[in-house]
C-alpha cells in the first residue's frame, strides 16, 4: 500500500474521528500502518490497520484527566497516548515497538516530535525483547498446537503433540538454567490403563541433588502446557487452515523481529528478507494434508528459539533501557505538549 493510498484512505468520512476526537485532532504526532500491511504479509482482502501516537493534554500531564488510547474497531485503528506508549516501548512490547520500525513510506502523518521519537527508537531496545517477543511467540505456538490437537487429531496423536510441546519446554528450561542434566527426563507415549485414554504420555526421571525451587519452576512450566492441552472450552473453537497458517506465520515473524533487535539493534517491521518464507507458511506450504504441520516447521521454531537465547547471551544491548535518557526525552516532549 503506497503512502498516497494511505493518505486517501484516512481522508474518508469513517476516519473523521482522527480529526474531531478531542484527544487526537492536532495532538497526533505520527500515524502509520499496522498488521499485515506493515509486515508485508498482506493478501487480497487483508484489513488495513492504522496505528499511531498522540500527545497528552496539559490536563493529562498536570491535572486529573487521563487519556490512554483511542480504539476505533470499525476502521481497525488504535492511537496511543504518549504516556501510554512509553511504558509499552520500555518493555519492548511487540505490538508497539514495531510502530517505530515501519517503512518510511508507511508513515502517513509525522510531526517533528513524532520524528524525534522514531529517531530515538534505540532508547527503548534492550534484552527485555526476549521475554516480550518470546512470550508472544509462545502464545502463538500454544494457540497453534492447541487448535491442532483439539480440532484435527485423534487422542493418541494429541498425546504425541503434548509430549513434543513438553519436551520443547524442558529443553528450553535446561538451556536457560543450565542445571538440568541431558537425558534426565525422558518422555514417551505408551498404552494407557485409564479408561478415557488409548495412549498416554509417561516419563522416566533421573535427578540427584536437583534444587527444589528449580524443580518447582519446571513442574509449573510443564503443568501449564498440560493444562492447555486438557482444556476444551469456547476458546478452542475449530479454526480453518487459513487462520492456523496465519498463527504459524506470525510465530516465525516474531522470532525474526526479535533477532533483528538483539543481533542488529534495529527494528525491522516490514519483513522484506523473510517475505517468501512467511508467505509460504501463510500459504500452507508447511501444513500436511490432514491439517497438521510438518516436522520441518517445528524444527524451524526450535532453531529460532535456540538462536534467540544465544543472541540474548551475546547481544550488545543492555538488560534494561537507560531510564535517565528516556526520562529526559519524555520530559522534553511533555514540556512541549504543555506549552502547546
Amino acid at each position: 500500500m503506497t503512502n498516497q493510498e494511505i493518505q486517501e484512505l484516512i481522508k474518508k468520512p469513517e476516519y473523521d474521528f482522527l480529526r474531531t476526537n478531542p484527544h487526537l485532532g492536532g495532538k497526533i504526532i505520527f500515524l502509520t500502518l499496522g498488521g499485515s500491511h506493515a509486515y508485508g504479509t498482506n493478501v487480497e482482502g487483508s484489513d488495513v490497520d492504522v496505528r499511531g501516537c498522540a500527545l497528552n493534554s496539559r490536563s493529562d500531564i498536570l491535572g486529573i484527566t487521563n487519556f490512554e488510547q483511542v480504539i476505533d474497531n470499525a476502521t481497525d485503528t488504535t492511537v496511543y497516548s504518549f504516556s501510554k506508549l512509553i511504558p509499552l516501548l520500555l518493555n519492548c512490547n511487540p505490538n508497539v515497538i514495531e510502530m517505530l520500525g515501519c517503512r518510511p513510506d508507511h508513515y502517513v502523518m509525522m510531526t517533528d516530535i513524532g520524528r524525534q521519537l522514531i529517531e530515538n527508537r534505540k532508547l527503548f531496545l534492550s534484552q527485555r525483547a526476549v521475554s516480550s517477543f518470546g512470550g508472544y511467540a509462545n502464545q502463538q505456538l500454544r494457540r497453534l498446537e492447541n487448535a491442532l490437537v483439539h480440532d484435527r487429531l485423534p487422542q493418541p496423536k494429541q498425546e504425541e503433540y503434548m509430549r513434543k510441546a513438553v519436551e520443547r519446554a524442558i529443553e528450553d528450561f535446561g538451556s536457560k538454567n543450565k542445571i538440568l542434566p541431558a537425558g534426565a527426563i525422558r518422555l514417551y507415549t505408551d498404552v494407557s490403563d485409564k479408561e478415557e485414554y488409548e495412549r498416554e504420555v509417561f516419563c522416566d526421571i533421573s535427578l540427584k541433588k536437583f534444587p527444589l525451587r528449580d524443580l518447582r519452576g519446571l513442574i509449573n512450566e510443564t503443568t501449564n502446557i498440560i493444562g492447555t492441552y486438557s482444556k476444551l472450552n469456547g476458546r478452542n473453537a475449530k479454526k480453518d487452515c487459513a487462520h492456523l497458517n496465519k498463527h504459524a506465520m506470525h510465530l516465525i515473524r516474531l522470532y525474526a523481529m526479535c533477532l533483528d533487535i538483539l543481533e542488529k539493534s534495529t527494528i525491522q517491521t516490514y519483513r522484506e528478507e523473510d517475505h517468501d518464507l512467511l508467505m509460504d507458511i501463510r500459504g500452507g506450504k508447511y501444513m500436511n494434508e490432514d491439517g497438521t504441520y510438518r516436522d520441518e516447521f517445528f524444527d524451524m521454531v526450535n532453531e529460532l528459539e535456540k538462536r534467540m537465547q544465544y543472541a540474548k547471551a551475546n547481544t550488545s544491548l543492555p538488560k534494561s533501557p537507560d531510564m535517565k535518557k528516556v526520562e529526559e526525552f519524555v520530559e522534553a516532549v511533555n514540556a512541549k505538549a504543555i506549552s502547546g
